[in-house]
């Protein structure tokens, strides 16, 4: 339960991170750009890391699909081909 609420806070602070770029991006202050793309960094590098942590904790069965999604694998032959 609470890698689900990790997952929360990531998504928050990835939101804030917009927040910020977008208030600095309307901002007509000189240095203002520089600060935009640091907010813009930091949105690219929590996003990355909630991607891995979500690959993470699929792999480990701390999260699984819904229970309504079939999740259906095609069985190939010795070739790669689909059957």
């Amino acid at each position: 339960m609470e890698f689900k609420y990790l997952v929360v806070v990531l998504l928050v602070l990835i939101l804030i991170s917009l927040g910020k770029a977008l208030f600095h991006l309307s901002s007509s202050k000189p240095g203002d750009s520089g600060k935009m793309v640091k907010a813009l960094a930091w949105r690219i590098g929590l996003s990355v890391l909630l991607f891995v942590l979500l690959l993470i904790g699929y792999s480990q069965g701390w999260i699984t699909p819904p229970h309504g999604l079939q999740v259906s694998h095609a069985s190939r032959d010795s070739s790669g081909q689909s059957q």
